[in-house]
């Protein structure tokens, strides 16, 4: 079905395109196509204490506002991150803000966190009815000052810790000003020391535990890589996704498109992004998990981020470029990567 509609798709501006598909979308699933088409692919895998029904997500960014998961459940995802959402309704940076480079299979994005605001998306999760996996992934509002994010990552927090199965904390988008330098040093310090204390509350006021993950970007050195790993180790950080979107060019200098301001994503980040990943496999301990997400268009793709030592992956690129049967094909390469690791031969 998406082979059909691509052509189309791809001669619509972007952003346009993608809430076409996310319309259509949604009216499939409630005339039961979704399933019928695409189906849900059993691969159980177990991580940060819950149980997965697969270990191919959908990354934060194409349902904001938490709008259509019943609708991207029915792809066959293992689980599902909607966000990032912030405490205040935004409606992003200026139009365009979101272009292709179809010859690189790439994308490159300056949304800026555009959403409704924390209470309207809690109001569509409690609408759903899947019952799998939800990660919610939280930021902060572009007017609030960097040096007060914290009271947004809590207020935040504090809302979405009853209706998410884990929360992302994302401090790597490049498309809100100075974000990223909670990446380092004492302001990320401050940060996971503030968000984790509330964190600890929350789960004794609610009696339960809601595994916090924190999303970083390519852009990485070395030092801040080990600087990292220190700090989620410390404070008992859950999870890691890595990475978000590239600030670099590397891959498509030649095509004209790669001049907008904004985040890179797709297949240019593949390796980049692969690369992060092993770098903090070899840093942190198995209690830390690992998510993968960055270039995956194939199922070669997804499984280089599992040797890399990932134990889930997401996809979002990919997805515009592929279409939705990228899910099964992910499933199936992992699960024949897992089936050759377990085969005699490598016993």
């Amino acid at each position: 079905m998406y082979a059909f509609l691509r052509p189309f798709l791809f001669n619509t501006d972007p952003e346009k395109a993608h809430e076409i598909t996310l319309s259509l979308l949604e009216k499939s699933q409630k005339f039961g196509m979704l399933g019928f088409l695409y189906g849900k692919q059993e691969l159980t895998t177990e991580c940060m204490g819950l149980t997965f029904t697969n270990p191919v997500g959908l990354a934060a960014g194409l349902d904001k506002n938490g709008e259509y998961i019943d609708a991207l459940a029915a792809l066959g995802f293992g689980y599902i991150e909607i966000g990032t959402i912030t405490p205040k309704p935004q409606p992003g940076n200026e139009k365009p803000r979101l272009f292709r480079i179809k010859e690189a299979h790439a994308i490159i994005n300056r949304m800026g966190f555009n959403n409704k605001g924390v209470d309207y998306l809690i109001e569509q999760v409690k609408r759903a009815k899947y019952q799998g996996i939800l990660g919610i992934n939280i930021g902060k509002n572009a007017s609030t000052p960097v040096e007060n994010a914290l009271d947004d990552y809590i207020y935040c927090l504090e809302r979405v810790y009853p209706y998410a199965s884990y929360i992302t904390v994302n401090i790597s988008s490049p498309n809100t000003k100075n974000l990223r330098d909670l990446q380092s040093g004492d302001a990320l310090t401050a940060l996971l020391d503030g968000i984790k204390s509330r964190h600890s509350q929350l789960a004794s006021q609610h009696q339960y535990y809601v595994p916090l993950v924190l999303k970083v970007a390519p852009d990485l050195e070395e030092d801040q890589i080990d600087y990292i790993a220190k700090e989620l180790v410390r404070f008992d950080i859950d999870g890691l996704i890595t990475t978000n979107t590239t600030l670099s060019r590397n891959g498509v200098e030649d095509y004209k498109t790669s001049q907008e301001a904004g985040g890179l994503s797709g297949r240019p980040l593949s390796h980049r992004s692969t690369q992060v990943l092993e770098q903090f496999a070899e840093r942190l301990p198995s209690s830390v998990a690992l998510i993968g997400v960055g270039g995956i268009d194939n199922g070669q793709r997804a499984v280089k981020k599992i040797e890399a030592g990932a134990d889930l992956i997401q996809l979002y690129s990919g997805l515009i470029y592929e279409g939705p049967e990228l899910i099964q094909t992910c499933v199936e390469a992992i699960d024949g990567y897992r089936l050759s690791q377990h085969s005699p031969s490598n016993l």
